[in-house]
C-alpha cells in the first residue's frame, strides 16, 4: 500500500444508503500515521476533500437534501434572524414575514443550486470552486469560508448557551454553558459524514414540535403594529432586512455540495435542487417568522425586552421565560431547544474544516478530524470573547456575509451553466494547478462584485453612496449590486481568459 493511500477497509458498510465512515480512502498521511489512526479512532471519518470515486458511491440517500437542511435551519438560531425585523429595523410583521418569504426564496435558489454540483462532480464546494477561480481563487475563497462557518457557530454557541444558562440558573456561568454546546458539536462532527447526515435526518422532529408550543405560549404578546416608518425609509428598512435574511441563506451556498458527494453522478439534478430548496425554505419561514413574532412582543412586554437586551440573557432566555407557563415541561423545552443549536453548527464545523484542507496539500495532510477540533477551539473563544454582543454580531455578520457569496455564487452559476456546457469538467484536474484555470476572470469579476457591495451597503459603520439612496437611513443594496457588477463582468473576462490562455 502506497504511504499516500488508505486502503479501503473490508468492512465498508452501507448504512441506510449510506457508505459508512470507516470505508475512507487516499487520505495523504503517513503510513504509520494511518495505522495509528486506524487503532485509536475506529469509526472516525479519514476522508477528507479528495474526490469520491462514482463506484464508492450509493443510490439511496438523496431525502437527505430535504432532512438534512430541515434539521440545520429548523433550530433555535434561526429565530433571532425574524426577530431583527421588529425590534431592529422597526417594522411590522406584515412587512417583516413578507420580506422573510421573499428574501428567503432568492437566497434558496442559490444554494440549492450550489448543492447540485455535489454528485455531478463528487467534490466537496470550495474544491469545486477551483473550476471557476483558479487554484489561489479557491485558496482565497476557502479563507473567506473557514471565517463564514466560524462566524456561524459563534452565533450558535452563544445562543445555545443563553438558553442553557436559562435552565440551569446562575450556577452554570454563560462561558462554561458556550463549551458545553461547544463539545456535544464536536463529538459528531468528530466522526464525519456519515454521523453528520444521521443526526441531521432525525433532529429537527422534536425540535420543530417545540417551535409550534413557542407560536402557541407567546400569543398574546404579538403585536400586529404597522412599521414606524413609510414610503422609501421603510424601503430601506426592508432592503436591509432583506439582506440579513438573504445572508442567512446564501451562507449555506459555500457548503452545499460538501453533503452530497456520496450520492450517484446520474442522481436527477432537479430532485436534488428541489428538496434542498424546500429543506432550506420551509423551517426558514416557519422558524424565522416566530422570531418575528417574538420580536413584536417585545414591544408589548417591557419585561420581556429588559431580558432580551441582557447580553448575558438574550433571546434564549426570551423563549424560556414563554416556555415557563408549562412548569417543569417548559424548562425541559427549553433544553432541548438550547441543544438545538447542535444541529446548526455541526455542517459549519465540519466543512470549516474541509476548507482548511482546500488551502493547500500541507492542510491535506492534516487529517479532517484534527481540523475540526481547532475550529472548535476557535468558536468557542470567539463565542466566550463576544458573548455579550450577539445581536450586533448576527444583524453585522449576516448582512456583509452576502457581499462575498453573491459573486461566488453566480461565478460559479455562469461557469457552469455557460461555459461547462460547452466543454464540461475533466474532474481528475481538481489537484492539479496547472491544468485548472488561472483564475484571472472569476477573481476580477469576484473583486468587481464585492466593489459593487461596497457601493450598495448600508452598516452602522459605513453607508455606501448607493446605499445611502434609499430613504432618510439609507438601504443595503449590497448584495443586489454584487450580483449585478459580478454578472456583467465576469462573461466578458471568462471569454477573453479562455480566447488568451486557454484554460
Amino acid at each position: 500500500m502506497s504511504s499516500l493511500d488508505l486502503e479501503k477497509s473490508a468492512k465498508m458498510e452501507v448504512l441506510d444508503g449510506e457508505i459508512s465512515a470507516v470505508a475512507v480512502a487516499k487520505v495523504e498521511t503517513p503510513e504509520g500515521t494511518q495505522n495509528w489512526f486506524r487503532k485509536i479512532f475506529l469509526g472516525v471519518e479519514l476522508r477528507g476533500i479528495e474526490r469520491v470515486m462514482p463506484e464508492d458511491r450509493q443510490p439511496k440517500g438523496v431525502i437527505n437534501n430535504l432532512l438534512m437542511w430541515w434539521s440545520v435551519n429548523c433550530v433555535l438560531t434561526t429565530v433571532p434572524i425574524g426577530t431583527l425585523g421588529p425590534a431592529v429595523f422597526g417594522m411590522g410583521l406584515r412587512d417583516t414575514i413578507l420580506s422573510i418569504v421573499g428574501f428567503t426564496i432568492l437566497g434558496c435558489f442559490t444554494t440549492a443550486f450550489c448543492a447540485t454540483l455535489g454528485p455531478k462532480l463528487g467534490l466537496r464546494q470550495m474544491v469545486i470552486s477551483r473550476f471557476s477561480f483558479g487554484w489561489w481563487g479557491a485558496v482565497v475563497l476557502s479563507l473567506l469560508n473557514i471565517i463564514t462557518q466560524i462566524g456561524f457557530s459563534v452565533i450558535a454557541v452563544i445562543l445555545g448557551g443563553q438558553t442553557l444558562v436559562y435552565v440551569c440558573g446562575p450556577k452554570l456561568p454563560l462561558t462554561v454553558a458556550i463549551i458545553i454546546v461547544s463539545i456535544v458539536t464536536l463529538l459528531i462532527c468528530f466522526f464525519g459524514y456519515d454521523l453528520v447526515h444521521k443526526w441531521e435526518r432525525y433532529a429537527w422532529i422534536l425540535i420543530a414540535c417545540i417551535m409550534c408550543v413557542l407560536y402557541g405560549t407567546g400569543h398574546e404578546y404579538y403585536s400586529w403594529t404597522p412599521s414606524t416608518s413609510s414610503g422609501a425609509d421603510l424601503a430601506g428598512s426592508i432592503l436591509s432586512f432583506g439582506g440579513v435574511v438573504f445572508g442567512s441563506v446564501i451562507g449555506w451556498a459555500p457548503i452545499a455540495a460538501d453533503y452530497n458527494v456520496m450520492l450517484p453522478e446520474d442522481t436527477s439534478a432537479w430532485k436534488v435542487f428541489g428538496l434542498t430548496f424546500l429543506g432550506l425554505f420551509i423551517p426558514l419561514v416557519f422558524v424565522e417568522s416566530l422570531g418575528a413574532l417574538y420580536g413584536s412582543a417585545l414591544i408589548n412586554n417591557p419585561a420581556w425586552n429588559e431580558i432580551y437586551l441582557d447580553g448575558e440573557a438574550g433571546l434564549g432566555s426570551v423563549l424560556g421565560v414563554s416556555l415557563s407557563s408549562l412548569g417543569g415541561f417548559g424548562k425541559f423545552l427549553v433544553f432541548l431547544l438550547a441543544l438545538s443549536v447542535v444541529s446548526n453548527n455541526v455542517p459549519n464545523t465540519y466543512s470549516a474544516a474541509l476548507s482548511i484542507q482546500t488551502l493547500g496539500k500541507p492542510f491535506q495532510k492534516v487529517p479532517r478530524f484534527l481540523w475540526t477540533i481547532l475550529v472548535a477551539v476557535v468558536y468557542t473563544v470567539a463565542g466566550v470573547a463576544g458573548k455579550a454582543s450577539l445581536s450586533a454580531i448576527l444583524n453585522n455578520f449576516l448582512s456583509i456575509l452576502s457581499y462575498w457569496t453573491t459573486p461566488f455564487v453566480v461565478v460559479l452559476a455562469l461557469e457552469h451553466f455557460v461555459f461547462r456546457r460547452r466543454f464540461g469538467y475533466n474532474v481528475d484536474d481538481y489537484s492539479d494547478r496547472s491544468k485548472l484555470p488561472l483564475g484571472l476572470a472569476g477573481g476580477l469579476a469576484g473583486i468587481i462584485g464585492v466593489v459593487g457591495a461596497v457601493l450598495g451597503m448600508n452598516q452602522t459603520w459605513y453607508v455606501g453612496p448607493i446605499g445611502k439612496l434609499t430613504g432618510s437611513y439609507g438601504g443595503d443594496l449590497g448584495f443586489e449590486m454584487a450580483l449585478i457588477f459580478t454578472s456583467m463582468t465576469y462573461l466578458v473576462l471568462r471569454f477573453m481568459e479562455l480566447k488568451y490562455v486557454g484554460r
